[in-house]
């Protein structure tokens, strides 16, 4: 069976079945330009409907026993296995993601199904003390309808992490992908969930622009919205759903701090910062975005990353075996290459990079940066390497919070003197002897300041707090006396 079969959503979204759509959006590949097909736009008239129908068919799923809820996850879980290369295609294709990038997308989206199956039959609740002679508890229930707003980087994993544990709970799911990327990070959801059995009306795919997104968080069924992406976006959905007295889980933007400790093996931590800076073209929040490097390893250092940088090959990832594929569309590559010429004209140094080629950026290393530059201050989106040096832990620290954002730090070197750093650092996630960019899908995921409301996603916990809300509840054994 051909999963993404054009004939089935070309020209439609997800609501209730497939719909005829009465806008399109032409489906592009950003490394050549080419049509790769034609998706279907919802109207806030569709979001309406669709928010609506939700509503309708979530108070069925709660009730469903956790055990059928679960079996849907777990065969959505096989589905990505079963369709893993066609799903993998698509990412390289639509997202511009290099084959490893696509194949490790693809494993967290199965992964995560998996783990989710589980959420079902997990706690639910807890029995709470009472100075009353009675029963209390505290039990966990579907938070409702649940939206959810992904952007274009990992379209199918960023979309999912959230479509899954909120059905698994109970939740019924308004899905707003990137229409840049609405095949790899809407249809295949929706078409994974349809094949997988779940009912119809409680997974909606509605791809659109920014009145599609103003309308979801808006819709009065809605009680959640968890939104991926740009920090500025984020903070008005955050103050749209505040005023709506609705939760938003924002996971946003980073500019996050890869620090090399003296006596660090040179060779092993400028391969650790390639990655970081250089995977999926350094479009992922959790990009190693600055590399604050011990004044003793600085020279050496830089070397060794801009002679990494230079070697990696750039290029169309569906037709080369390219380390970088193409950036998502020109406007996003004219801002990257902005940002460099500002901070060479501010006095940076290029060790490696620094020039468009074609529709790609290749690998970029800057060099005598200074905290003030565009480089070191702006989340780039970008493969671009900024380099500084420090001399001491203390400056080490000042320097890795000096910054609006919070999500991820990677530290390279002594784990003593690692942990010791980690103790003095904002950020959601610390990584010693690792790179900034991980995800596991039991593993809790968010970041601080800037870059969202906490860790909102990944594991059960995270996962129950996210998408169900808490409901005291109380038995006696009779009806209680009352004075009046």
């Amino acid at each position: 069976m051909t999963l993404l079969n054009g004939s089935v959503w070309s020209k439609k979204f997800f609501s209730d079945g497939w719909r005829d759509a009465t806008r399109e959006h032409t489906v592009t590949e950003p490394a050549t330009g080419s049509r790769l097909g034609t998706v279907g736009l919802a109207t806030t008239q569709d979001v309406q409907r669709a928010a609506a129908r939700a509503a309708e068919a979530q108070r069925d799923w709660a009730a469903t026993p956790p055990q059928q809820r679960a079996a849907v996850l777990r065969r959505a879980g096989e589905l990505f296995t079963e369709h893993a290369a066609e799903i993998e295609d698509w990412l390289i294709r639509e997202a511009g993601s290099v084959r490893s990038k696509a194949s490790f997308e693809v494993q967290l989206a199965l992964g995560e199904c998996f783990e989710c199956a589980a959420l079902p039959t997990h706690p639910q609740g807890e029995v709470l003390t009472s100075e009353e002679a009675r029963w209390s508890f505290a039990r966990r229930r579907p938070a409702g309808v649940v939206s959810v707003i992904a952007p274009f980087n990992f379209p199918l994993i960023l979309g999912l992490r959230s479509v899954a544990p909120a059905l698994a709970l109970g939740n019924a799911v308004l899905l707003k992908p990137d229409p840049r990327t609405a095949v790899s990070g809407g249809v295949v959801i929706a078409r994974v969930f349809e094949e997988a059995g779940l009912p119809s009306g409680l997974l909606h795919l509605l791809p659109g622009d920014g009145s599609v997104g103003r309308a979801v968080v808006e819709a009065p069924e809605v009680r959640v919205v968890s939104f991926t992406g740009s920090t500025p976006v984020g903070r008005a959905i955050g103050e749209q759903a505040g005023r709506l007295l609705k939760r938003a889980h924002l996971e946003l933007g980073g500019n996050n701090a890869l620090v090399v400790l003296p006596g660090a093996d040179v060779h092993k931590a400028a391969s650790a910062g390639a990655f970081g800076s250089y995977l999926h073209q350094g479009q992922i929040c959790m990009t190693t975005g600055r590399h604050i490097v011990h004044e003793s390893l600085l020279e050496e250092y830089s070397a060794v990353l801009a002679e990494k940088a230079r070697a990696l090959p750039v290029g169309d990832p569906a037709q080369e075996d390219v380390a970088l594929g193409p950036i998502i569309d020109g406007r996003q590559l004219e801002r990257v290459h902005g940002i460099v010429s500002d901070s060479v004209a501010a006095g940076a140094t290029l060790a490696a990079g620094g020039e468009i080629a074609g529709a790609c950026y290749p690998a970029t290393v800057l060099t005598q940066v200074t905290t003030d530059m565009p480089a070191w201050r702006e989340e780039i989106f970008g493969p671009v390497a900024p380099v500084i040096g420090f001399a001491t832990l203390e400056e080490a620290a000042r320097i890795v919070n000096d910054c609006e954002y919070g999500l991820s730090v990677g530290i390279l070197g002594d784990v003593g003197t690692a942990m010791k750093l980690a103790d003095r650092i904002d950020s959601g996630k610390v990584h010693i002897n690792e790179q900034t960019v991980s995800d596991e899908p039991n593993a809790p995921f968010g970041g601080v300041k800037a870059s969202g409301t906490g860790s909102r996603f990944g594991g059960a916990a995270a996962n129950v707090e996210a998408f169900t809300e808490t409901q005291w509840v109380t038995v006696r054994p009779e009806i209680a006396d009352y004075p009046f």
